[in-house]
């Protein structure tokens, strides 16, 4: 047993979690040698950031460089910090790490944070703060939707997080609970999973060659409380699983993940859907959203919890009312049977098929590497400050492909590949 193993809480098999790091490096990131790698996490996963360090030195990185956040600051700003601290965020920071990706660093997000940290905190202070973190981050956000570099987001088993999945259980229960549930979701809990991470990626390349020898013009989604329309954007390019970014190297920018996604078009969205599964968003539960489209915008939106919330989002910009991102995920996915609400998109996402409001992604363009952000609007790419996912997809949903002729052609039927 190494140091950093002893520092391991108990309930999480050590063996697991080293095998998670690992298959960050060699999977999640294909990081480079000589390449530094920037790690951001919060305190509690503290035990996982050293083993990425540990398998990124033995891979050849230049520098591992860690950036922890930590619940009880977060807390003291609400507690003690004065009114204007909310309208303000560490711009200096974000151009240091948007320098960093430039120059070729790699990007390691872990995730792991109490998704209810802020719930009892000020809605109001909740949105500004977040809005100035948004502005101050675009110059790093931009480098990532643009896929410059090999970047990566992965979970750790927090207890805040893993007490609020199975508040039925003692803490070591849940951690442990919530610890196997990341383990399997993250295709760990065998003893090759880079060998089941190629044919997984295999499986959702299969997936994306089919959509993009369709070249639908749009899609449309029918289900309990959804009829929806969506175009899609001109010279989109179906994207799942493993990718190459523009500094060449191939990686999997999500672990875990079960879609193939593409580009909507920000302009040609018609009708109303309404969320088959909660969001959890900035320490709030949203619930029962229910919004509807014309010209692309959410002119309408509701729900039956944190509709407040929900609505200063969609007034964040004038991008955040429109879609930057379509998602199809089956309904038999491996997240989805577990039958558990993450309280966490990095999971929840990959239960069901799902749209984003705000950013599109550069990549799912053909040649987006190669596209201007004029070009890409004018194909129908949409700009935001936010990238929020949220889940239309069910066991009761079905999805058509719309060529540009108007036939059409099954692609979901009751919530499967058709």
């Amino acid at each position: 047993m190494t140091i950093h193993q002893r520092s391991i809480s108990p309930p999480i098999d050590p063996v697991k979690l080293d095998r998670l790091a690992e298959l960050a490096i060699k999977v999640g990131l294909r990081l480079q040698a000589g390449q530094d790698l920037l790690v951001t996490a919060p305190t509690a996963a503290l035990p996982l950031v050293r083993l990425v360090a540990d398998h990124a030195y033995r891979a050849g990185a230049g520098l591992v460089i860690p950036m922890l956040s930590d619940e009880a600051i977060t807390l003291s700003r609400y507690r003690f910090a004065p009114d204007a601290s909310f309208d303000r965020a560490a711009g200096w920071l974000y151009e240091g790490m948007a320098k960093a990706f430039g120059a070729n660093t790699a990007r390691l997000a872990i995730v792991g944070e109490d998704p209810m940290l802020l719930s009892e905190q000020d809605p109001a202070r909740v949105s500004r703060a977040s809005k100035a973190n948004s502005i101050a981050y675009k110059p790093a956000l931009e480098k990532i939707v643009g896929f410059d570099v090999n970047w990566n987001i992965l979970a750790y088993p927090s207890a805040a997080w893993a007490k609020l999945v199975f508040a039925e259980d003692a803490e070591d229960v849940a951690i442990g609970k919530l610890a196997a549930a990341i383990f399997a979701a993250s295709r760990v809990d065998n003893d090759d999973p880079v060998a089941a991470w190629t044919a997984h990626n295999a499986e959702l390349r299969a997936r994306t060659a089919w959509l993009n020898g369709q070249r639908f013009a749009g899609l449309h989604y029918l289900g309990p409380g959804t009829d929806l329309t969506i175009g899609l954007a001109d010279g989109h390019e179906w994207q799942g699983g493993e990718s190459t970014a523009k500094n060449g190297v191939t990686c999997n920018a999500n672990i875990p993940t079960e879609e193939v996604f593409t580009t909507p078009h920000a302009h040609r969205v018609e009708g109303r859907v309404v969320s088959s599964k909660p969001l959890s968003y900035q320490g709030s539960l949203i619930e029962d959203i229910a919004v509807e489209f014309k010209d692309g915008r959410i002119v309408a939106a509701k729900a039956s919890r944190g509709e407040e919330v929900l609505n200063k989002v969609l007034d964040t910009d004038g991008g955040a009312r429109r879609l930057g991102e379509v998602a199809l995920v089956p309904h038999s996915s491996p997240i989805s049977h577990s039958g558990l609400l993450f309280f966490n998109t990095l999971f929840d996402e990959n239960a069901a098929s799902h749209i984003a409001l705000g950013q599109c992604y550069s990549k799912c363009f053909l040649q987006g590497d190669r596209l201007t952000p004029e070009q890409i609007a004018q194909q129908g790419g949409n700009t935001s400050l936010i990238h929020i996912d949220w889940m239309i997809g069910s066991a009761h949903t079905d999805v058509d492909g719309i060529r540009s002729d108007g036939s059409r052609v099954a692609v979901f039927r009751q919530g499967e590949w058709a």
